[in-house]
């Protein structure tokens, strides 16, 4: 099947918009660096990266009956906000499990950002204390044990719906939706950045991109900066995912290792905790560019793009495509890095 048979329910406005940042490459004195604005794509509690990817998953939810939906993620999580927001858009329930995935103290820490929009949303939001994982949880089978013994159809969607079957798709629409804004701009991105965790958002990319180039594009670099800190699990997911989503699009051959790059070095101490990189990029870009980034995801990316600009792996004649993928509302629960 090509993308386009794949079935899609709009969540955003439309294309999510792609600006320069010319501060910001001026600054670094090297390549033109571009951002494309998960975080500004949709009218659902501030989108973000996930809400693209629910658009492929959407259909499915409502062949299926469920009157349900199952997740979960840290309780920062972006993502259960919004599978809140569609749930809410869609007039169902959302039962949300919440683990601390990031050891850092902070008093509003379980109850302000994400998980304050969660709750006005109306979601059923379940505490655990159970720490990170890439993996499937026992704490989320769990509750949609729950919600089959109280007599509900629940519909799992599992931590970024990363490991749902059709979690790759939204991105590889993405990649299209990248090819005809260069066409409008007259622009060709050659290097893309963006951040890896659960995995399908860089899969999906991989997958669109390398349709897109067996189809006639030109080849270009897709960098996965890992901030998981599970750098194995994650690489190992981000192949499988991408390879599954070509799969879907019916590619038609093995997906290249080249065409698979996940580095680390920005991960700092663990998952969701911020080093001096990742605080230093979110400072340089809000002061550059007025572009807000958070501590967990897109701080970790633009530290590890700032870095690769400074060494050459990203040269000075490139054109970067930085993926903004969302969660600043994250930056709740973080106060203290800026007082």
């Amino acid at each position: 099947m090509a993308l386009s048979d794949h079935p899609r329910h709009p969540l955003t406005f439309g294309p999510s918009p792609v600006h320069p940042l010319e501060r910001l490459s001026a600054h670094l004195g090297g390549p033109r660096i571009w951002a494309k604005r998960e975080d500004v794509s949709s009218g659902l509690a501030f989108g973000g990266n996930k809400t693209r990817k629910l658009e492929y998953i959407v259909p499915d939810i409502l062949a299926s009956g469920a009157d349900t939906l199952v997740s979960i993620g840290g309780y920062q999580s972006n993502h259960t906000r919004q599978v809140a927001a569609v749930a809410a858009h869609l007039g169902l329930r959302a039962v949300l499990v919440q683990e601390r995935w990031v050891d850092w103290e902070d008093p509003g820490n379980d109850r302000v950002g994400n998980i304050e929009l969660s709750r006005i949303m109306g979601a059923d939001v379940r505490l655990d204390d159970a720490g990170f994982d890439i993996g499937i949880r026992p704490s989320w089978e769990a509750a949609l044990a729950d919600v089959e013994a109280a007599g509900g159809t629940a519909y799992p969607i599992p931590a970024g719906a990363s490991e749902h079957p059709l979690g790759g798709l939204g991105f590889a629409s993405w990649a299209h939706e990248v090819v005809a804004q260069e066409a409008e701009l007259g622009v060709f991105f050659d290097t893309v950045v963006v951040c890896t965790v659960t995995g399908s958002t860089h899969a999906g990319m991989i997958a669109g991109f390398a349709e897109i180039e067996d189809a006639g594009g030109r080849p270009r670099r897709i960098i996965g900066i890992d901030a998981s800190a599970t750098l194995d699990k994650t690489r190992d997911q981000v192949r499988r995912i991408a390879d599954h989503t070509a799969g879907l699009l019916e590619l038609g051959r093995d997906l290249r290792d080249d065409e698979i790059t996940v580095l680390p070095g920005w991960e700092g101490p663990a998952y969701g905790i911020p080093d001096a990189s990742t605080v230093e990029a979110i400072r340089t870009v809000g002061r550059l560019e007025g572009v807000i980034l958070d501590p967990v995801y897109e701080g970790k990316s633009m530290a590890g793009l700032i870095d690769l600009v400074g060494d050459g792996t990203i040269g000075p004649d490139s054109t970067v495509l930085y993926a903004h993928l969302g969660g600043q509302l994250a930056l709740n629960a973080y106060s203290a890095i800026f007082d």
